[in-house]
């Protein structure tokens, strides 16, 4: 009997010990349970920082419209643009978010970059560097690789020592800007290098919508937004009242002389200047796209189409742009007797090299880029002349009007400012 109350009491001593640690355990399982809700509770609150932070970002959007060749998309910390030209996605983080730090990506499909940009830098082959300017980003400009730059302003800020001249062949003199901005996708690129190819484009408006790209990479998507739409609602506005108020159609050849051929040009940009305008283009109508003068029936052909054409546009590369006047142009065409060409009597011909630095840097590679407007508001003036509009980019090549020499002190504006659109009248 003593030997069962024994047991009995130990069983009980034991059930009470059972409980005990159960309550225990319960306790320690809602203590870390309090433990883990306070972490959440913190990471959310900073991940809601991130995102307040962001949220600021996402209200300052921009959206693609015309162009093909890139995109932009949002996230809470971060953009993604995925550029067609070259097959690479740009992940582009917000520097004030842990991401910035944790995450970096340099792969043949993408590249992460942290934004906004502190510095960057540009190989100035063909750099449309202009449109840097329309959003008020030249100070951050530090490096370029040459000073083939149609920018006075860019001129100038090399010329003070704000901009450093770079070798391109160097990677680590590259390595030290947040961004190399290229337009040449077939060099080796390093992780810091990013495609800004406008020139991929198949109509102005496209390529000068590209200031979104640009815009992305420094949190300006409202400048790029507003800049663009002032250039676009422009360029519309012209392109309607060229259309609707004029009801002969004078024909364009956009063409250029190389190595005895004169070819015609079959770039679609700039069929559609000519289209807009209110012209049309002489290549809907002949078999051919190439003659050599040195051939008689070729050029017989040829002088004959120059017979039916109202304005042609000379592209013919020169090293001395200056020195390129009308008789050059008639020594090329190898043309005796003018009688027959309407564009030498109503003294329509043309080139597009009337802005130029240092006897090689066309500013047609650069601000008639950016802001298409002033190109069409050119070759309206080409095709329906009224004599009281200055062109900007096109020269008279029949009236002798030669070339403006760009220098950096042609810059009297203030470089820390975004350059503004220039609006031409319309309607």
């Amino acid at each position: 009997m003593g030997s069962n109350l024994s047991h009995l009491s130990m069983y009980v001593a034991l059930l009470v010990n059972i409980h005990y640690l159960l309550l225990v355990n319960i306790h320690y399982l809602r203590l870390e349970r309090e433990r883990r809700l306070v972490r959440t509770a913190q990471h959310m609150g900073e991940d809601r920082k991130d995102a307040a932070t962001t949220m600021k970002v996402a209200a300052n959007i921009s959206k693609v419209e015309d162009a093909v060749n890139f995109h932009i998309y949002y996230g809470q910390t971060f953009k993604v643009i995925k550029n067609t030209i070259d097959g690479k996605t740009y992940l582009l983080i917000q520097d004030n978010t842990r991401m910035a730090a944790r995450t970096k990506y340099c792969t043949s499909r993408i590249k992460s970059y942290v934004i906004p940009l502190s510095n960057y830098s540009i190989d100035t082959e063909l750099f449309p560097v202009s449109f840097f300017e329309l959003l008020g980003l030249l100070g951050s400009l530090k490096g370029i690789t040459s000073d083939s730059v149609a920018s006075q302003c860019v001129l100038k800020l090399y010329e003070s020592g704000e901009i450093e001249m770079i070798n391109k062949t160097e990677p680590q003199q590259l390595a030290q800007f947040g961004v190399h901005f290229i337009t040449n996708t077939d060099q080796p690129q390093a992780c810091n290098f990013a495609s800004f190819v406008p020139y991929g484009e198949g109509a102005p408006l496209q390529r000068a919508e590209w200031i979104k790209f640009l815009g992305a990479f420094a949190n300006l998507e409202t400048t790029a937004n507003q800049v663009y739409d002032a250039v676009k609602e422009n360029y519309l506005c012209l392109t309607k009242v060229a259309g609707s108020q004029k009801s002969f159609k004078p024909t364009v050849a956009w063409m250029g002389y190389y190595d005895g051929v004169w070819s015609f040009t079959r770039e679609t940009y700039k069929m559609k200047y000519t289209e807009d305008a209110g012209g049309e283009n002489v290549d809907n109508s002949i078999n051919k796209m190439s003659y050599n003068i040195s051939n008689p029936d070729d050029l017989d052909e040829l002088h004959a189409i120059l017979c039916t054409v109202d304005v042609i546009i000379d592209e013919t590369y020169t090293t001395d742009p200056a020195n390129y006047t009308l008789s050059a142009f008639l020594q090329n065409v190898n043309v005796q007797d003018h009688s027959c060409f309407a564009f030498l009597t109503n003294q329509s011909l043309w080139r597009f090299d009337k802005r130029i630095y240092n006897s090689t840097t066309l500013d047609w590679f650069n601000g008639a880029v950016s802001q298409p407007q002033l190109v069409l508001a050119d070759l309206i003036e080409a095709l329906f002349p009224t004599g009281n509009y200055t062109t900007t980019y096109f020269r008279n090549l029949a009236k002798e009007e030669g070339v403006i020499s760009i220098g950096p002190n042609m810059c009297d504006r203030d470089t820390s400012l975004a350059l503004q659109p220039t609006i031409v009248a319309c309607g």
